[in-house]
């Protein structure tokens, strides 16, 4: 207190060790915390997707994953891993340039979490029937927690096909990195990959002035005497800059190629990758996306010089599937909450989910989660090792059109789920802010709406196989609703017809919406395809929810609702 008046001095110390008491009561008619609950046997339509799909040999270990995800402790994790957020360090104390990023413990625990249970790998690792179907199903629930940090999993789990296809001109590659790729371990040491237990890959692809256009790059690639390349140049977007190493496009004099760039090279020193920033988003706050710059930064070609965007797209396919899986997590993840709260909240004398016009809105958002999760299962088993020739084709083209819908639809249904729990799902506290603004994000990355509806184009204009595909898959579930047989006539018969690009949008829209009915025909129960069917391939139909045209009676919307509710 020396130098200040002995009565200000009292004061402030009175003002520092007085506590001030709260009596407050607790509130009636809150719903109980979503916490607590098993993921994967709690819900029902996850578990009936996984076992139609063959791979219930999976259940334990999904349940597992399923009681970890929805732990108390779990979603606290994810709740701080967003509030607080990576920060770049450029330089250290002594001026050295060291571009790293620093996060929150809570980010570390997820990713441990994550890579023990192979999120990046397993298919991979411990291939067998339904591996891509039961790793799916985990990636799903890992999408209603927590999306920032599905994004490494996703890049290192899509590198894999990559490197041991194109990673032949340098034997060291496929030798050195891929057994740390595949590991289910988590080391985010800053060291050359010689001395790493595990590895992760991000990638590099998008420019300021390219885009989606990266045939538009200007990054330049040139040969060096040890055989590798030195990269000059910039991205726009360098997903997980702390990840050991990244795929990236570069011009070479025979045009765009591929690369494998390691963040620390053999000798310890940094690789000339320069992070001039980490992005300012809108959600995906625990993970780091950045711009950087190439100061003639070492790489390794990948497949042929001139053939990088055949090579990546190997890569991008399968980060694909994710964006669509990922959606149809944060879907399934905003809808629990939804259905939750209506069960519980009372209003005008009875229970939300007790109102004919909320019931309109919980079934149609229940139907909706419905379909996501059995058009994302479907995607993946279409990816297995052992998919057949018509999987594979129906995988070039159902791949776009699913991304494009699900991702469509990920940021509507938040919004409407997010009503359902008024003010109190606007507040930070709830978990539906942060997936509202997550939900854009699947819809942008790997190539957004439109992109994805000309590929759907592409694909069926250049291989009939894939038209054929669409058409046997969907005669699966023919005669089981007059409605889908219908849909599934008329869109095949206008895929043969060429449409015209600006038709695409309707028509990704509508193979999305034929391939879950067509699923849900077949495998769920006849009250659900029949309220799936009358709405989805109703005339009145315009996307919106909550707004029902076929009369859906009360009985058979708390059905619906109930199965939807995880338990």
């Amino acid at each position: 207190m020396q130098g200040l008046p002995a009565e200000v001095g009292a004061a402030s110390l009175a003002f520092h060790t007085t506590r001030l008491t709260v009596i407050s009561q607790p509130a009636a008619n809150q719903p109980p915390p979503f916490e607590g609950r098993n993921l994967f046997s709690g819900d029902r339509v996850l578990q009936a997707g996984v076992a139609a799909h063959g791979a219930a040999w999976a259940n334990d270990r999904l349940t597992a994953w399923g009681e970890t995800l929805g732990a108390s402790s779990t979603l606290q994790l994810a709740v701080r891993a967003n509030r607080f957020g990576p920060v770049l360090m450029t330089h250290n104390r002594y001026g050295d340039r060291i571009d790293e990023v620093e996060f929150d413990p809570a980010w570390h625990a997820f990713m441990e979490m994550a890579t023990r249970e192979g999120e990046h790998c397993e298919p991979w690792a411990q291939p067998r029937s339904g591996a891509q179907l039961a790793r799916a199903a985990g990636y799903l629930m890992h999408g209603e927690v927590e999306n920032g940090s599905q994004c490494p999993l996703t890049m290192s789990f899509a590198s894999v096909p990559l490197l041991v296809r194109h990673g032949n001109a340098h034997p060291w590659i496929a030798q050195t990195w891929l057994p740390l790729i595949l590991a289910r371990q988590y080391d985010p040491r800053t060291l050359p990959i010689q001395e790493k237990k595990a590895a992760l890959i991000g990638m590099g692809m998008t420019e300021r002035q390219g885009g989606s256009d990266v045939r538009a790059n200007t990054t330049r690639a040139e040969p060096a005497a040890d055989g590798s390349y030195r990269l000059t140049g910039h991205k726009w977007f360098f997903s997980v800059p702390t990840s050991d190493a990244h795929i990236v496009l570069a011009q070479t004099a025979a045009g765009v190629s591929c690369f494998l760039v390691p963040r620390i090279l053999e000798g310890g020193e940094h690789n000339r990758v320069l992070i001039q920033r980490l992005k300012d988003k809108l959600g995906n706050r625990s993970n780091a996306s950045s711009e950087v710059e190439f100061a003639g930064a070492s790489g390794w070609l990948l497949g042929e010089e001139g053939r990088g965007v055949p090579v990546i797209i190997e890569m991008v396919q399968h980060t694909r599937l994710d964006c669509a899986i990922g959606s149809a997590g944060i879907v399934r993840g905003a809808v629990a909450q939804a259905l939750h709260h209506a069960a519980h909240r009372r209003a005008f004398g009875k229970r939300l989910a007790e109102h004919p016009l909320m019931q309109n809105v919980l079934c149609d958002l229940a139907l909706e989660a419905e379909g996501a999760i059995w058009l994302a299962l479907r995607l993946a088993a279409a990816f297995e090792n052992d998919a057949s020739p018509a999987d594979r084709a129906l995988a070039r083209i159902a791949t776009p059109a699913v991304k494009f819908w699900l991702c469509k639809r990920a940021p509507m249904v938040v919004a409407e789920a997010m009503e359902v729990l008024g003010g109190n799902g606007y507040v930070e506290e709830s978990v539906l802010p942060r997936l509202y603004r997550e939900a854009p994000l699947n819809s942008i990355w790997e190539g957004a709406g439109n992109v994805m509806c000309l590929d759907v184009l592409r694909a069926a204009q250049r291989d009939a196989s894939c038209i054929d595909a669409l058409a046997a898959e969907l005669a699966l579930a023919r005669g089981g609703d007059a409605r889908l047989d219908a849909h599934a006539e008329a869109l095949v018969a206008m895929l043969r017809d060429a449409p015209d690009e600006h038709q695409g949008r309707r028509i990704a829209g509508e193979i999305a919406r034929a391939l879950a009915a067509a699923q849900i025909v077949r495998h769920a129960p006849p009250l659900v395809a029949d309220a799936y069917c009358g709405s989805r391939f109703s005339d009145a139909y315009e996307g919106s929810l909550g707004m029902l045209q076929q009369p859906v009676d009360a009985d058979a919307c708390r059905l619906i609702i109930e199965r939807a509710s995880i338990q």
